[in-house]
């Protein structure tokens, strides 16, 4: 545990940044998994890939995540958007 004042603070500060990072990331994983599903049932839309593809930026953008894994997360989910276009 701790002992000067300024560590304990880190400590305190340190929590309230993981805290909410994990919702943020959360909230990532939540809307891509929408998608996900949205496109194993066929009822994707644009919106719904714009909305997931938004999330993904935030989250990078905030440092969440690396840019370059917010990139992959985005091409992949593309790549399957445009295999089930294709399909259909």
């Amino acid at each position: 545990m701790a002992h000067s004042r300024s560590a304990k603070k880190r400590v305190r500060l340190t929590e309230k940044r993981r805290n909410r990072n994990r919702a943020f990331r959360s909230t990532m994983n939540t809307t891509i998994k929408k998608f996900e599903n949205a496109l194993k049932s066929g009822e994707h839309t644009e919106q719904q890939l714009s909305q997931t593809m938004k999330s993904i930026d935030k989250t990078a953008a905030r440092g969440i995540i690396h840019r370059n894994a917010a990139a992959r997360r985005k091409s992949r989910l593309m790549k399957a958007a445009r295999a089930i276009r294709q399909a259909e």
